[in-house]
Formats: structure tokens, C-alpha cells, sequence
């Protein structure tokens, strides 16, 4: 069965690098001006699966993400890698908005540019972990939504998810539009295009071409209701923060070899006596 798709989104944010140390708000919130940045390691799989669906079915790839103006940097990442457009959602009245928050602000967005075929979002995020705002997204838009999919396909106006669950996988069917969050079974995130980052390049030379490409919004201009955004919107509050000893323990790790083998080794090799009494 031949199908086509017009329009694809896909969710993306920018976290604190995992290489580098970040700074603490005294309110427990991240200080994410100092922290150096990177595009969510979770969410690159998601874009994959928006370019893959670009690729086998047609359609066009708007990436959107909501953050400080900074957070534009992974939107031209995006294009680099094949997106065709990128909508940035910044506004002061945001700050400290926790999962609650966060999607309803991103649902606005995608109501006020409309609801495409697929959407789009990776598992998690490394600052948070929670696995929340994409589901919270599709609840809020009425959307059919499978999370940890691993792989999908498209048959007319169906979409056929494999979805990753205890002990194997199950197949869902959902009528489109609908949601998918990726999980990182699925295809790594293929190398930037030439041709993308040959038009970032360009984009980058001519502030009225990036501005048609990556569109800043905010909360006015999508419709969004501040008393439910930001703080005042959460009702999420960080109580207490501990920083977690950077001194640990050993690892060594036993492959390839009988167990019996493995065993033998760690009997010989480890101290047992500070772990048990023997």
C-alpha cells in the first residue's frame, strides 16, 4: 500500500554536556548558563526516525525545541543532519518549568502550527529522565502515542510501531496522526549531510534567511497561558540536591570465557573478606 506523508515533527532539547560539570541554582534547578551544551543524546534517535520517515515517505521535517535562545544551536544541528525547518520556543516566564509545564507549552506550539502526520520524541533526557513530556504531549493533544519504539513502519494512514517491553516486544497499530517516543534501540543518528551543512552555512551568513528558517516564538505568539508555564505552572518541587562522591569502586569486566572460568577468577583476584563474611 503506497503512503505519503506532508508533515513530520520532531521534539528535541539541549542539555548540559555529560562530559562537563553544571552549577546548581540555589532553588535545586540546573544553571544551565554555565553548563556547556549538547543536543540530547536521546533525541537523536528520535530525529533518525523523523528523517527516516522524510526519506521513505516523503513529508517535510520541522524540529522544535524549548529552551533560551542558545538552544537554536541544535535546531541548525538539525538541518545539518537533513530537518527541514526548526521553531524555537523561548520565554523568560518558562524558567524552571518542569514536565507538567513543558508539554503544555509544546503542545501550544504544535497547535499553533498544526498537528502533523508523525511526532516524533526521544526517550528521555539526560537532565531530567523522567520519559514524561512526550506522553504528556500526546494526552493533552488526544493523540494515539506508543513509547519505546524500536523500530515502525507506515501502511496508508496507519502507523505499525514495534515498542521494546519486558522480557521481548510488541507490535501497536494507531491510526496517524500519532506520537512515537524513540527508544536508543533504534538506528543511531546517521553523519551530517553535506548539503545541510552547506545551507547552516549559509544560514549562518544571512540572518534574514535563518530567521525564516528558525522561527523564535513565544508564549504570546503560540497562545499559551503563562500561569501554566514556568515555575508558577510546576508543581514539581526540587527539595534537596546531594553531589554524588566522584570517588568509586573497580570494574573488570569477564568476557568470552566459560563461567566456571569467570568465577575461578574473581575468587582468586578479589578480596572477598571486605565484602562478606566468609
Amino acid at each position: 500500500m503506497m503512503s505519503h506523508i506532508n508533515n513530520i515533527f520532531v521534539l528535541i532539547k539541549q542539555v548540559p554536556d555529560q562530559s562537563a560539570k553544571a552549577g546548581i541554582n540555589p532553588d535545586g534547578t540546573i544553571d544551565r548558563a554555565k553548563a556547556k551544551r549538547m543536543l540530547n543524546p536521546f533525541d537523536r534517535y528520535a530525529l533518525q526516525a523523523a528523517l527516516h520517515t522524510k526519506a521513505l515517505y516523503g513529508g517535510k521535517v520541522t524540529a522544535i525545541s524549548m529552551g533560551p535562545p542558545l538552544a537554536g544551536e541544535i535546531l541548525l544541528e538539525a538541518i545539518e543532519h537533513g530537518a527541514d525547518m526548526g521553531y524555537l520556543l523561548s520565554d523568560r516566564r518558562l524558567a524552571a518549568s518542569d514536565t507538567l509545564a513543558t508539554a503544555y507549552a509544546l503542545h501550544k506550539v504544535i497547535l499553533h502550527l498544526g498537528v502533523p502526520d508523525l511526532m516524533f520524541c526521544g526517550l528521555q533526557t539526560t537532565d531530567g529522565d523522567t520519559a514524561q513530556v512526550g506522553p504528556q504531549i500526546a494526552e493533552r493533544l488526544d493523540l494515539p502515542q506508543t513509547s519505546y519504539c524500536e523500530d515502525f513502519r507506515v501502511e496508508g494512514d496507519r502507523v505499525i510501531a514495534r515498542r521494546v517491553i519486558e522480557g521481548g516486544y510488541q507490535w501497536v497499530k494507531m491510526a496517524m496522526p500519532a506520537m512515537l517516543t524513540v527508544a536508543n534501540s533504534y538506528h543511531p543518528l546517521e553523519y551530517k549531510h553535506i548539503r545541510g551543512a552547506r545551507r547552516v552555512q549559509q544560514l549562518l551568513r544571512d540572518e534574514e534567511a535563518k530567521n525564516a528558517v528558525i522561527k523564535i516564538v513565544t508564549l504570546d505568539d503560540v497562545g499559551a497561558d503563562p500561569v501554566l508555564c514556568g515555575l508558577k505552572g510546576s508543581p514539581t518541587i526540587v527539595a534537596k540536591t546531594d553531589k554524588v562522591s566522584e570517588i568509586g569502586g573497580s570494574c573488570k569486566v569477564h568476557q568470552g570465557e566459560p563461567i566456571e572460568h569467570m568465577v575461578r577468577d574473581v575468587l582468586q583476584t578479589t578480596n572477598l573478606k571486605e565484602f562478606a563474611k566468609l
